[in-house]
């Protein structure tokens, strides 16, 4: 128990660190803000999710204490619940039944699946954001307004040349639109970027209980889906539910772009292309982005008519589980 608590307060000192270094205005600063999760996922995955609620919980209230409650709220709802409920989730397991090799019944675990944690990390990701919402407005027309000042303080628009104003105003316009959905599939990224980053570190130092999951077999329920549809027709309605249907949307689609990336893993196995086919994919992804669209369409392909399972039939062998 006291390590526990040792390993958990260090963590938590670790992710106020990283969060609170936002402060110093510095780019440096951007990719360690979003990298606060991470020591709360490694004491999770390494020691207990008691360690991770412990490092959550140190962080808050120590920037709550030397920042304000602004600070502990931020924290609490961007960094250190989702940090914890993932880490919990990913140590999840239940004993199944097994055979060995000599025919007698051997302990096993059946662990919680990749597919409903990259679900979750989506659910975290829209709830960061939806939380967010009523700092700028409680309706459409507020939020948009709060967030269109925010934007013009962000740029400094102070009475420039009427032609700079215009093209300044029509960025404004087309950002205010623009961040809520980009906003809820950066918070997912940087869920499952930490989660795999901690799941790296901890395996590499040996102590993740848990064996590495087959990442290429990942899948999703189907009720996703439809959730995913819903969100995508109430996105073209006006006001906060549109909004809200833009950020789910959004989210969700991530999501089956992972899945794309899974299932592109697992129909190109023993094809001599097949580094080259995946190298292209994500450096097409990293540096133009509309490429995970369609990457987007092979989960949804996938989660329609199990594309895999389809493929492996042709080819003779097994889909893998």
């Amino acid at each position: 128990m006291t390590q526990i608590a040792i390993v958990g307060i260090g963590a938590g000192a670790a992710a106020a660190l990283l969060f609170a270094s936002v402060t110093s205005g510095s780019w440096l600063s951007i990719p360690l803000f979003y990298l606060a999760p991470l020591p709360i996922l490694i004491a999770g995955l390494g020691w207990s999710h008691w360690a991770a609620m412990t490092a959550a919980l140190a962080g808050a209230l120590g920037l709550g204490a030397v920042f304000g409650t602004v600070f502990l709220l931020a924290f609490s709802a961007g960094a250190g619940f989702p940090a914890w409920w993932l880490g919990y989730l990913a140590m999840l397991a239940r004993p199944v039944a097994a055979i060995n090799s000599s025919g007698q019944d051997a302990p096993s675990f059946e662990w919680y699946p990749p597919g409903r944690l990259v679900m979750w990390a989506a659910i975290l990701g829209i709830m960061v954001v939806a939380i967010a919402i009523p700092n700028f407005g409680i309706d459409a027309e507020t939020f948009r307004a709060g967030l269109r000042d925010a934007l013009n303080a962000i740029l400094r628009v102070n009475g420039p040349p009427a032609r700079t104003a215009g093209n300044t105003e029509r960025l404004i316009e087309i950002l205010v639109s623009a961040i809520p959905p980009a906003a809820a599939v950066l918070a997912t990224v940087t869920n499952l970027l930490n989660l795999w980053l901690a799941g790296r570190i901890v395996r590499f130092s040996g102590r993740l209980a848990r064996p590495w999951p087959q990442l290429s077999s990942m899948s999703f329920p189907p009720l996703m889906a439809a959730v995913l549809a819903v969100a995508i027709v109430l996105s073209f309605l006006d006001g906060m539910l549109g909004i809200v249907g833009g950020i789910v949307a959004a989210s969700l689609l991530l999501a089956y772009g992972v899945l794309g990336f899974a299932v592109l893993h697992a129909i190109t196995q023993g094809m001599s292309t097949r580094p080259l086919v995946l190298s292209v994919t994500y450096a097409g992804v990293i540096l133009l982005t509309w490429p995970m669209l369609a990457l987007c369409l092979l989960g949804l392909i996938e989660t329609a008519i199990g594309l895999r399972g389809r493929i492996a039939t042709k080819r003779g062998t097994p889909a893998r589980s």
